[in-house]
């Protein structure tokens, strides 16, 4: 049904165009070990527009891609506002925000992406994956908030090794249809039963084109509160080449199986906030990356990021660098956060062709029971191995260039019950990979190593750290 103009105007303009109101998080700043430069406050347009203005139905079974999109850009027409996305579970492709766009999910709203993998399809003869299902390109000021669940419906692009998975899960998978692979230790999400149709030759092909659940490059003022992330086709919330971050109480998961399913990553991005959020995740928790350096853009490498007061359940790593860190990580501080049943602690993870500097690093204050492995680990030796791929697969690179080189890095007042290994660290001989680490002030309980450092490649130095082996 064609909606008169008067009543979109009605709905487009519920109030006028004065900027809205936002959060002050100068009292983060305080304190901090080396000088961080803060968050610029965000605020958008105090305009309203809802999605049923261009006729979506919220019942979970109505395709609202379009209505939503047309939403979003009449909106931004006007100059922005906030997109209201109100209780209901609205079916959706990707879709794309603007500048000064805020998405408002009330609280019983379920954000909830199409199972049909053609309409992620990205028509650029250059893109080697899909659409991420949020996305922005060059855009300032955009934010995503309220209190409703963002669902990337994950599973249904996801491969799933069969050692990670109870017999019953096993079960549940090939009643969704999909295929086996390697035996019976892979399946991949392929010829489903819900008959919508593959997109590429192969289900190992159509793996690699699985996309992010929010992705956006080369933005300005991103505003991320109180929604829930969850099940991804891969990462979850993955800002790139962006400044002016701010991420607040949000909450990210997703099965602890799954594959590639990174919480928070933070790629080339300057000014960034990480504060008040849970993370139960598959893969990396809350982690820094940095890739090659990009042409028409001064953000590259990770600076001058604050992460605080936030939780941490299952993930490969409470906190991680890398394994990307090609253009440097510096001025990043860490400080009162909980770690509880991640595989490791804090992660610092890079290989040669991956590796760059790290200097002004300083976590402290962290809190972490039950970790599956270390503690704390530096690594210099990483290597990506997607679903199915073999250990032959991992070719060494061919020249000596981008280096890991972590240093200058200071961590202090840790507390570690229950650990497999308290502190390990290794680096590459020959190369000074691993020095200048300084940690200090910290209990850690294990119980299998204290230390598995090797001093031929990595300096590491303690100070005041208690290591207490237990039985558990």
């Amino acid at each position: 049904m064609k909606i008169p103009s008067i009543i979109l105007t009605l709905a487009l303009l519920l109030a006028g165009p004065l900027t809205g109101w936002s959060q002050d998080y100068s009292g983060y700043y305080t304190d901090l070990p080396v000088a961080v430069k803060p968050v610029s406050p965000i605020s958008f347009p105090e305009r309203t527009a809802s999605i049923t203005a261009h006729g979506a139905v919220g019942d979970g079974i109505t395709l609202c891609t379009a209505a939503i999109q047309q939403t979003i850009d009449s909106l931004a027409a006007l100059g922005g506002g906030y997109v209201r996305i109100p209780a209901g579970v609205w079916l959706t492709g990707p879709i794309e925000l603007k500048d000064n766009i805020n998405l408002q999910l009330d609280r019983n709203a379920i954000l909830y992406f199409s199972p049909d993998k053609e309409l992620y399809i990205d028509p650029s003869p250059k893109a080697s994956r899909v659409k991420a299902c949020i996305s922005a390109m060059r855009c300032s000021n955009i934010g995503i908030s309220g209190s409703g669940i963002i669902d990337g419906n994950g599973a249904q692009w996801r491969p799933v090794k069969r050692g990670k998975v109870s017999d019953t899960e096993w079960k549940n998978f090939k009643k969704m249809g999909g295929t086996e692979r390697q035996g019976g230790s892979l399946w991949y999400p392929w010829e489903m039963k819900s008959g919508y149709p593959d997109i590429a030759s192969t289900p190992e092909k159509q793996e690699k084109m699985r996309n992010d659940l929010f992705r956006v490059n080369h933005c300005e003022n991103i505003l991320l509160t109180g929604v829930t992330f969850q099940n991804a086709p891969k990462f979850h919330v993955h800002p790139f080449n962006s400044r002016n971050i701010i991420i607040d109480g949000i909450t990210v998961r997703c099965p602890w199986n799954a594959q590639n399913g990174d919480a928070i990553d933070l790629s080339d991005c300057h000014q960034a906030l990480v504060v008040n959020s849970t993370v139960d995740a598959g893969d990396d928790g809350i982690c820094l990356k940095s890739g090659d350096a990009k042409k028409g853009t001064d953000i590259n490498g990770v600076k001058d990021i604050l992460i605080q007061d936030n939780t941490v359940y299952h993930a490969h790593g409470g906190f991680v660098i890398g394994s990307e860190d090609i253009c440097g990580m510096e001025r990043v501080v860490v400080r009162g956060c909980r770690f509880s049943g991640t595989d490791t602690g804090l992660r610092f993870k890079s290989a040669i062709g991956r590796g760059g500097k790290t200097s002004d690093i300083y976590i402290s204050g962290i809190v972490m029971a039950d970790i599956v492995n270390e503690a704390v680990i530096f690594e210099c030796t990483y290597a990506d191995r997607p679903a199915g791929s073999k250990d032959s697969d991992v070719s060494a690179p061919l020249k000596i260039e981008k280096v890991p080189e972590f240093k200058d890095i200071h961590i202090s007042d840790i507390i570690c019950r229950g650990c497999s290994t308290g502190i390990a660290a290794s680096g590459i001989e020959g190369l000074d990979c691993v020095h200048d680490i300084y940690i200090s002030d910290s209990t850690i309980s294990y119980t299998s190593k204290a230390t598995d450092i090797d001093s031929a490649t990595a300096d590491i130095f303690l100070k005041d750290v208690r290591l207490v082996r237990i039985h558990k």
